[in-house]
């Protein structure tokens, strides 16, 4: 197979190269192979495995401590935004910015690091932008879980250049109110559904969100509607309505804290609720020295993370995780997706003086 990406060239390039491989989650198998050929041909001292559609390599100097750099190579559908396109200072892009230009980042420094002060493991994996349980972290968790034992990962999702540390959680519940059928001309024979979720809703207008110092960081809570659905005809009196509620939580919350916690939001109406879905929030474990350092070569520059990322899994399992890349997260997915190429020479340079200690 002929290589066609130069990880010893400029990221920027190699970002581009990247982008230019469509990888829409379920077809990244191109992408994988031309990233396991350049860090089979291209890198010294890394074993390299496949597994499914992606890509580990791992050194083993026996350093005192290993990073772990992950980031998937899978996107979202393309619009119309592909090949890449650089002008002006910015290339454009399906995936630019989530997130081939951190993806391009890590392999660059796995090719070009001459003597690194820890042990570096690279994880390109798929299919993380669909379903959790497609997730390719998930599956190297089942099959290969002594390769993602590190003292600290780090997850090359856009982050404006800034160490956004740990994630908020998730959770969605359904809130349902039911009542009885009648014919709208004669309503007070029936029991509006609807009706009785305006409590619900005056409820969450009222909410005040709770905001959390972590480690610097500060999370700020969210409890929000985010669907209706109800009603039967233009003529009828609705049995049945409900509404799905998301509860974005700071990480000093587990799952069934949470769930708690919009239990007695809605306590007292006359409602059901039944949790649909959710995930833990991840801890920032700055405090944790590996991790300490980085927020040193970074300058400091620390914030956290809203929204949930893959760094909850590594909180899972006890390894403090951050989200580090070069790119505007508010920027992925659109069709004028793209990224500064000047932050992927700084993330780039960065990364390079904490792995070279």
């Amino acid at each position: 197979m002929a290589v066609v990406l130069d990880l010893h060239g400029d990221p920027i390039a190699l970002t581009a190269a990247l982008v230019d491989i469509p990888s829409e989650s379920r077809h990244e198998s191109r992408i994988a192979d031309e990233v396991e050929a350049a860090l089979r041909e291209q890198t010294t001292g890394f074993e390299v495995v496949r597994n499914g559609d992606a890509v580990l390599a791992r050194t083993d100097f026996g350093r005192p401590s290993r990073v772990l750099l992950a980031g998937h190579i899978d996107t979202v559908p393309a619009a119309g935004n592909l090949p890449s396109r650089l002008a002006d200072g910015i290339l454009h892009g399906c995936g630019t910015s989530d997130m081939k230009a951190g993806d391009a980042v890590f392999l660059h420094l796995a090719a070009t690091l001459a003597d690194p002060a820890h042990d570096i493991t690279v994880v390109m994996y798929d299919c993380e932008e669909i379903e959790a349980s497609a997730n390719g972290l998930g599956r190297i968790e089942r099959e290969l879980p002594e390769w993602l034992a590190a003292d600290v990962a780090i997850l090359g999702e856009p982050s404006g250049g800034f160490i956004e540390a740990g994630c908020q959680g998730t959770l969605r519940v359904t809130v349902s109110a039911t009542g009885t059928r009648a014919h709208s001309a004669r309503s007070w024979l029936g029991d509006n559904a609807i009706h009785k979720l305006g409590d619900v809703l005056a409820r969450l207008n009222g909410y005040r969100a709770r905001s959390v110092d972590i480690d610097g960081c500060v999370y700020r809570e969210g409890l929000s509607a985010v669907r209706m659905d109800g009603g039967v005809a233009g003529n009828v009196i609705p049995d049945a309505a409900s509404v799905t509620v998301n509860f974005r939580f700071a990480p000093d919350r587990s799952v069934e804290q949470a769930y708690a916690h919009v239990q007695e939001v809605f306590d007292g109406l006359d409602v059901a609720i039944e949790l649909t879905d959710a995930a833990a929030g991840a801890l920032p474990g700055l405090t944790r020295p590996a991790a300490a350092a980085l927020v040193e070569a970074a300058g400091g520059q620390v914030r956290a993370k809203y929204g949930w990322t893959d760094v909850s899994r590594f909180a899972a399992l006890g390894i403090p995780a951050v989200n580090y890349g070069p790119g505007d997260p508010n920027l992925a997915h659109r069709v004028d997706e793209h990224v500064e190429v000047s932050q992927i020479t700084a993330v780039t340079e960065t990364l390079r003086r904490y792995l070279t200690g």
